[in-house]
């Protein structure tokens, strides 16, 4: 009888009776948020932004904020002994060479790269140059330099990634005709740093929650290990380590504003098509919601602290450049607007709001050649003698 109850009382919550209203929510998700998402967004303050946090020097406040970073990042990847680079192949291009090279980046990783260097006399001015995320995994610096000695399916994957994201132009060749050494690295899941068993777009989250099993995020390792190439590229004699810069496009921008954040080495950033707010990004219709590629920026911990254009803010009072598309579906035009107004208040707060150039496009996500040109004019701005 008490069996025979019970499972009328679990019919009554799942099918309540005609025209009464069930107190009981049959659910606790939708669209993979909870269904209080909205009460955990409320209670995310950032405390840690300048002018909110109780420290008034900007100096002390950049440094405190930077360790609040690195301390979620909970880096555990050793700094390498020597970077030891190797050149294994090269090209002669129009105005400069590209050189296949590898390098020892961590204490756990040697890794193939793409650097290309103009001709004439050094030191030049440099840019580490950032690839994207595009679920695309079997290409990484190939999205940003022209390959060559490789298989022709990875040449004609590289020239169709081009066209679709870059306007048909390779970013990296583009700025290194123009005078800059350019550095590619693959992130790790990406082209030669890839999945032994082949790309495969789940094995993101899986790679992710094995990071966070062994003490550290793979967020925070693709972060540090771009702060490390950032290292490597100003230790080369050819570069001057005075006048480097980070750029990017997508997953690229993010993770060159975060470079800048973390490392004095980077003097001058450009990041394109990725900046908003939490506050924008998590709601139940943006992509960001779907988790995927945001594994690889997420730092576990850090929005208890600091919201996205609060850590970009870090780089101030170094020039950087953010360009956004009014068209881009991943990052709302309310958002990114947002987002530039609270970091014209930090850079404005520090008398350098001439060095930080915001503009909305009316373009999609996507870095075309007249984004790409007037990219390189800030950099030339700041970065040429």
């Amino acid at each position: 009888m008490e069996r025979i109850s019970a499972c009328w009382l679990f019919l009554l919550i799942l099918f309540p009776l005609s025209g009464q209203e069930n107190p009981y929510p049959t659910y606790g998700v939708e669209k993979s948020m909870p269904v209080y998402y909205e009460h955990l967004r409320e209670q995310l303050t950032f405390p840690m932004a300048w002018g909110r946090s109780d420290t008034k020097d900007f100096d002390i406040w950049k440094k405190n904020a930077r360790a609040v970073v690195w301390e979620c990042m909970e880096n555990i990847l050793p700094a390498p002994d020597s970077y030891d680079m190797e050149m294994v192949a090269s090209e002669k291009r129009e105005g400069y060479e590209a050189r296949k090279i590898v390098f020892t980046l961590s204490g756990f990783s040697r890794v193939p790269a793409y650097l290309l260097v103009p001709e004439g006399e050094g030191p030049f001015p440099a840019i580490l140059m950032l690839h994207d995320h595009g679920a695309h995994f079997s290409i990484g610096k190939e999205k940003m330099v022209k390959p060559f000695g490789v298989k022709e399916e990875v040449l004609k994957d590289a020239e169709e990634w081009a066209v679709k994201c870059y306007d048909g132009q390779f970013t990296g060749d583009y700025f290194a005709a123009n005078g800059y050494v350019v550095l590619a690295v693959d992130a790790l899941l990406w082209g030669e740093r890839g999945r032994k068993e082949g790309a495969d777009y789940d094995a993101q989250q899986a790679l992710a929650s094995n990071f966070l099993q062994l003490g550290t995020s793979w967020g925070g390792v693709i972060a540090t290990d771009d702060v490390r190439s950032a290292e490597f590229l100003a230790s080369l004699p050819f570069v001057d380590p005075e006048r480097i810069g980070a750029a990017g496009f997508s997953m690229g921008a993010h993770r060159a504003w975060m470079t800048a954040a973390l490392t004095d080495r980077i003097q001058t950033t450009a990041a394109i098509c990725w900046m908003n707010t939490t506050d924008y990004l998590m709601t139940l219709t943006n992509n960001q919601n779907k988790g995927g590629s945001a594994y690889s920026m997420i730092i576990p911990g850090l929005r208890r602290y600091l919201d996205y254009p609060h850590v970009a803010s870090i780089a101030c009072p170094k020039p950087m450049l953010l360009f956004n598309g009014i068209h881009d579906k991943l990052f709302p035009v309310e958002g990114v607007e947002n987002a530039y107004r609270d970091m014209r208040h930090v850079w404005e707060s520090q008398n350098a709001g001439e060095k930080l150039v915001t503009r909305l496009w009316d373009e999609k996500h996507f870095f075309s050649k007249e984004m790409q040109k007037e990219t390189l004019l800030f950099f030339d701005h700041y970065l040429r003698p």
